[in-house]
């Protein structure tokens, strides 16, 4: 019964990234060591995308390097002659030293070798910024374009915010782009909100535990951008019991309860898997009506809804290519420091626990779009 509720396709659009990008990193890191390795003359033995215990899936040698690929995706190696590595080769160092080994060369070189992997990997953060910028350019929310203020979930609500409230700053900084709230939140375990309310400006207090409260939700907010619920299109797989939504409808209601933004509707209709349920619709913008759906086993509806940028402007910067490239760098550094900090709270907060703060495989992949989103794909690598 469980199995049969899984979208297997889903899990392999999922797993595919997470594979490729895993293998993208790892081949590029590795050539980070395999490069200096050979202009400084080492002999380069194995070259491997993921490790290969008891067995290989391919591989071939070409010269005096076997290239091959391993069978456990958790990373990857290049065996040099003469250097402790990941496969604990301590015979071959109780022989002496042979010009062509890693423990032979002069220490720079050594050096050089031995962070090549992490220096590519480095700059291939930098790279991927810039060409995505350049390609897609920059989103942003600016939080004065908010028309409709916030939709604010359970957890919001129990500390004090209101539907319709807008989130200008945290702790008495102002915040620009509504996509760094939650960053400014998690990574200075912010106190207090600036919030703006009927044209009245008030301080929020956040409560103890808020930070933690964040990182249990992957960085997702307790609080939405505002928008309401509009059909763009309907699915042709989409089971309706009684009437049937059309492209410009907007859902106002499911199943008895009012849900007047997109957030709370879609918080909602998951409650409601796999049975039929009433939704309450506006048509034409004045005729109301009842539509009731059979949804799907992950509380699928039916229909593709209009985006956010169909209400909100959401302005995108554009690049062009040498611009891109100090953009890509200031927005790779500022990811970097923003890792290091999420880094650092595992160790310093009294709110975050490092259990609830590290993820497996799964969760790494479940990050990944349930489509083949290339942008996302590549800001995930």
């Amino acid at each position: 019964m469980i199995l049969s509720a899984i979208d297997w396709s889903v899990v392999g659009v999922k797993a595919g990234q997470l594979v490729l990008s895993l293998s993208i990193l790892v081949v590029l890191h590795e050539l980070g060591h395999f490069i200096p390795a050979k202009l400084f003359k080492c002999r380069v033995e194995k070259f491997y995308l993921f490790f290969d215990p008891w067995f290989s899936v391919a591989k071939k040698k070409i010269g005096e390097t076997i290239y091959g690929i391993g069978w456990l995706p958790l990373g990857g190696y290049v065996k040099i002659s003469g250097m402790i590595d990941e496969s604990m080769d301590k015979e071959q160092l109780k022989q002496p030293a042979q010009p062509w080994e890693f423990r032979s060369k002069p220490a720079w070189q050594r050096l050089i070798i031995m962070i090549g992997g992490v220096t590519v990997n480095l700059f291939l953060g930098f790279i991927i910024f810039a060409m995505v910028l350049f390609v897609w350019g920059e989103k942003t929310l600016p939080v004065k374009n908010l028309k409709y203020g916030i939709y604010a979930d359970s957890l919001g609500k129990s500390i004090g915010l209101k539907d319709g409230d807008m989130v200008i700053g945290v702790d008495g900084k102002e915040v620009e782009n509504f996509f760094d709230l939650s960053a400014e939140i998690i990574l200075n375990e912010g106190k207090v909100l600036q919030i703006e309310r009927e044209g009245r400006k008030l301080d929020l207090q956040l409560p103890e535990g808020t930070t933690r409260n964040l990182v249990q939700r992957k960085g997702e907010l307790f609080f939405y951008p505002f928008y309401p619920t509009v059909v763009d299109s309907v699915s042709a797989d989409a089971k309706f019991v009684k009437g049937q939504l059309e492209s410009g409808d907007q859902i106002i209601g499911i199943a008895g309860k009012m849900v007047p933004s997109f957030a709370e509707f879609t918080q909602t209709k998951v409650q409601y898997k796999n049975q039929d349920v009433a939704l309450k619709v506006v048509r034409n913008k004045v005729d109301t009506l009842d539509v009731t759906v059979h949804t799907t086993p992950e509380g699928g509806i039916g229909f593709f809804s209009k985006k956010a940028s169909s209400f909100l402007d959401l302005p995108t910067k554009k690049y062009g290519f040498f611009a891109s490239i100090p953009a890509g760098v200031h927005q790779g550094w500022k990811k970097l420091v923003m890792n290091v900090k999420n880094f650092k709270l595992i160790f310093t907060s009294k709110e975050v626990k490092a259990s609830e703060s590290l993820g497996s495989f799964i969760s790494i992949g479940n990050m990944f779009d349930s489509n083949w989103d290339w942008e996302r794909f590549w800001n995930m690598t």
